[in-house]
C-alpha cells in the first residue's frame, strides 16, 4: 500500500499528478480509503461536543475529504480522456459505491442539524459575504439532498443516487462503445470531393485503428469535414446514419432502455421534494428559475431561428435540383449543400480557410489574448508528467508569479469520450494557505500533421479556454465555491464570451497563419470569413433550441417509466415543427449533457442563456471600440475570479451595470 501514489504526499512539479507512476490497481484502494477517511472527518465534526459554529461545521466540512477528492479528480479525468476497458469497469465498480458515499454525507442528521443551527441564525453570526453565501448554499445543497425528509424518504434518496450513478455510467458507456466501434473504409473512389485535410484526417483515423488507407469515424471532428465536402450522396447518408443512432442498437449497448428509468428516478426525487417534475426541481436553483422563463427565452429564438432555417433550406433545395438532385433534400444532404451555397454567395471555402488555422497558432492565440486581457503568461513545461503523448503542460504565470498549471489535451483518440470539455486536477483554495488549480482542456480535433482546425474548431477551442480561464483565475477561500462552480446557467458566460476573440481582425491577421508559407490570412478572406459568420444561423439555431426544447419536455413529463423514447422523441420535435432536412443536434439515446450525468439535465437550455449574458456583456468592448478595453477586462476579470461568492445575477449587474437584454443575442445570430 506504501507504494500507491495517492497514499504520499507528491512532490512532483506544482503538486501535479504523478501520472507515470499511477496505474490502474492504485484507484480501488485509494477510493476505499479515501471514503473511509471522508466518513471519518464527518462523523467527527457530527460528535464534535462544541456548539455549531462556521469554523467546527462549515470549515471542516470544506477541508473534509480531499483524499477522496483527489483520486476521484484523477480517474474521471482519465476514464474521460484516457479511457481503457480496465478504467471503464473501475467505473462501473464504484460509480454506484461513491454515489452511496455521496448520500451517507448528504443526508447525514447530525451534520444537516449543526448546518441547519447555523442557518437558522445565520444573521447574528457577523460573516463575511463568502461565508454567508457558503452557509446558505451549504444548507440549500442539504434540503436538495433530501436532509429534511423523513427516515423513509431519506433512504429512497440515497437508493436512487445509487441507482442513477449506476445508469449513467452505462449510458455514457454505451455511447462510447458506439462510437470506437463504427467505421467506414474509405476507398480512393470513396475520397471523391474531399480535400486534403479530411484525406489526411482519414488516413490518420485508419493508422490509429491499424488499418491502411482511409476511413471515417463518428469524432465529430472527421465526420462533419466528410458530411460537409464527400460527394458520394450515398456514403453521406451512411454516416449520417451512423452519427444519429449512436446508443439506439438493440442488445447490450441500448440506451433507449435507460432512459425511462433515469427520468423516472429523477422524478421520484423531485416528487420526494415538493416539486411537480424534475424540470422544476431542477430550475429553481438556476438564474432562470421557473420553465416559464426557459420556455420564453427558447420560443423567442425558436421562430426566429426557424424562419431563417425554412429560408436556408429553399436556398439549400435550389442548389440541390441545379446539381442534379432529384427528390427531397435530406438531413445527410444539408452540410454538404450548405458549404456549397457559402462558396457561392461568400467566396468562402473551407478548404481555403484550414490551412491559416494551425492547432499550434490558435493555441497561442487564445494563450496570447488572456496575456492581452488579463495579464497572464503561458510557458511550457516539459519536466511535468503527462498522462498521454498528446499532452502538454504549462506553467500560467502573472508578473512572474505561478498561478497554476494548464493541460492541454487536443486530439481525438478511439477510448476517448466526444466532444469537448474543461475540467481540473485541483481546485483553486486558500482555506489553509494558497493552492493553486491545475486545469485541463480537452478537445477532440482531427490530429494530423499539422494539426488543421476549421474556424469552427478554432471557436472551440477559445470556448473551452474561456472555462479554463474560469478555474486559472478563480480567487476564493472556500473549494466549494472555486472557478466553476456557479449555477448551470451562468457557467457558459466565461466560456462563451471569450470565443469572440478569435473572430477579432487583429488576432485573425497574428495568428491565422498559412501553416506552409507563414503568411497572414488575406484581409480579403478575413472580410469574407466573418461576413458569412452568420449564413446558416438558421440551422444552427434549430438544432440546437429543439435539443433544449427536447430536454425541458422529457423532464416534465408526467409519466417517464412509460415513456417510448423514439415516439415521445418524434412527437415533441412533430409539435415544434422541427424540418426533417435539419433534425436535432442530440438525440436522446446519445444524449451525454443529459443522461451520462446530471449536469445540464433539464439545464441544455443553460447555453442559450447564457449567450444572453455574453451577447450583452460582449457588447461593452465593442461600445468601447476596444476588444481589450483595460476597464472592462479588470471587471471580467473580478467576475471570473469571483467563482460563487456572489450571485451570478449580481456579479453580471457588476461586470455590465444593467440587466442582460435578448436583443443582443438575436443581433449576433443575425436574426432580429
Amino acid at each position: 500500500m506504501s507504494e500507491n501514489p495517492f497514499f504520499e504526499a507528491w512532490s512532483t512539479p506544482f503538486g501535479a499528478p504523478p501520472f507515470d507512476r499511477i496505474r490502474p490497481e492504485h484507484y480501488g484502494p485509494a477510493f476505499d480509503a479515501g471514503m473511509r477517511a471522508h466518513l471519518d472527518e464527518i462523523e467527527a465534526i457530527a460528535d464534535d461536543p462544541r456548539p455549531p459554529d462556521f469554523e467546527n461545521t462549515i470549515v471542516a466540512m470544506e477541508r473534509a475529504g480531499r483524499l477522496l477528492t483527489d483520486v476521484g479528480s484523477v480517474f474521471f479525468n482519465l476514464a474521460a480522456s484516457e479511457g481503457s476497458e480496465t478504467l471503464r469497469a473501475i467505473e462501473r465498480d464504484y460509480a454506484p459505491k461513491l454515489a452511496e458515499h455521496g448520500s451517507r454525507v448528504a443526508l447525514h442528521e447530525g451534520i444537516f442539524a449543526r448546518v441547519g443551527k447555523l442557518y437558522a441564525t445565520r444573521e447574528a453570526l457577523n460573516l463575511e459575504p463568502d461565508q454567508l453565501r457558503l452557509l446558505e448554499r451549504a444548507y440549500l445543497g442539504f434540503v436538495r439532498a433530501g436532509a429534511a425528509l423523513a427516515p423513509e424518504a431519506r433512504r429512497r434518496m440515497a437508493e436512487i443516487s445509487t441507482r442513477l450513478a449506476t445508469l449513467h455510467t452505462q449510458f455514457g458507456q454505451n455511447v462510447l462503445h458506439d462510437e470506437r466501434e463504427w467505421f467506414l473504409p474509405l476507398g480512393p473512389a470513396d475520397l471523391a470531393g474531399l480535400p486534403d485535410f479530411v484525406r489526411a484526417s482519414a488516413a490518420d483515423a485508419a493508422v490509429e485503428r491499424g488499418l491502411t488507407g482511409h476511413v471515417v469515424t463518428l469524432s465529430r471532428s472527421l465526420i462533419e469535414p466528410f458530411l460537409t465536402f464527400s460527394s458520394r450522396r450515398e456514403l453521406r447518408q451512411a454516416a449520417h446514419a451512423a452519427w444519429i443512432a449512436r446508443g439506439e442498437h438493440p442488445g447490450p449497448q441500448d440506451n433507449t432502455r435507460l432512459i425511462p428509468e433515469i427520468l423516472a428516478l429523477r422524478a421520484e426525487r423531485a416528487h420526494l421534494l415538493g416539486f411537480s417534475s424534475y424540470a422544476d426541481f431542477r430550475l429553481a436553483d438556476t438564474m432562470a428559475a421557473t420553465r416559464t422563463a426557459v420556455a420564453g427565452l427558447t420560443d423567442e429564438v425558436w421562430k426566429a431561428g426557424l424562419n431563417r432555417a425554412l429560408e436556408e433550406r429553399d436556398r439549400l433545395q435550389a442548389n440541390a435540383h441545379a446539381d442534379g438532385l432529384n427528390g427531397k433534400l435530406e438531413a445527410w444532404d444539408w452540410l454538404h449543400y450548405a458549404e456549397r451555397v457559402r462558396q457561392a454567395e461568400y467566396a468562402i471555402d473551407a478548404a481555403e480557410i484550414k490551412p491559416y488555422f494551425a492547432f499550434e497558432n490558435i493555441q497561442q492565440a487564445a494563450f496570447d489574448t488572456a496575456g492581452r486581457l488579463f495579464g497572464l503568461e503561458f510557458v511550457e513545461q516539459a519536466d511535468v508528467s503527462t498522462y498521454h503523448p498528446d499532452v502538454r503542460a504549462y506553467d500560467v504565470r502573472q508578473d512572474q508569479r505561478h498561478v497554476g498549471l494548464f493541460l492541454s489535451d487536443p486530439f481525438a483518440r478511439a477510448d476517448k469520450r466526444s466532444g469537448a470539455w474543461m475540467s481540473s486536477f485541483r481546485d483553486q483554495q486558500n482555506v489553509d494557505g494558497p493552492v493553486t488549480p491545475i486545469i485541463v482542456n480537452n478537445n477532440n480535433f482531427a490530429k494530423s500533421t499539422p494539426a488543421l482546425l476549421s474556424f469552427d474548431d478554432a471557436e472551440t477551442l477559445f470556448h473551452e479556454f474561456g472555462h479554463a480561464l474560469h478555474g486559472l483565475l478563480s480567487a476564493v477561500r472556500y473549494p466549494s465555491q472555486s472557478g466553476t462552480s456557479v449555477r448551470r446557467d451562468f457557467v457558459e458566460f466565461p466560456s462563451q464570451i471569450f470565443e469572440h476573440w478569435i473572430a477579432a481582425p487583429e488576432i485573425l491577421a497574428r495568428y491565422a497563419r498559412h501553416h506552409e508559407t507563414d503568411e497572414p490570412i488575406p484581409a480579403a478572406l478575413v472580410e469574407r470569413l466573418l461576413a458569412a459568420r452568420n449564413f446558416n444561423q438558421g440551422f444552427a439555431t434549430v438544432e440546437y433550441t429543439a435539443a433544449a426544447m427536447l430536454d425541458m419536455a422529457m423532464h416534465a413529463h408526467p409519466d417517464p417509466a412509460a415513456m417510448d423514447v423514439a415516439a415521445f422523441e418524434r412527437k415533441t420535435l412533430a409539435a415544434i415543427g422541427i424540418p426533417s432536412e435539419i433534425g436535432v443536434r442530440h438525440r436522446p439515446a446519445h444524449f451525454q449533457h443529459l443522461f451520462s450525468g446530471g449536469g445540464y439535465a433539464a439545464g441544455y437550455y443553460s447555453y442559450l442563456w447564457a449567450e444572453v449574458l455574453e451577447a450583452d456583456g460582449f457588447a461593452a468592448y465593442e461600445q468601447a471600440g476596444d476588444l481589450f478595453d483595460p476597464a472592462i477586462a479588470s471587471r471580467l476579470r473580478t467576475l471570473l475570479a469571483s467563482g460563487d461568492m456572489k450571485d451570478p445575477m449580481e456579479l453580471y449587474l457588476q461586470f455590465r451595470g444593467h440587466l442582460p437584454r435578448t436583443d443582443a443575442l438575436l443581433r449576433q445570430r443575425g436574426l432580429n
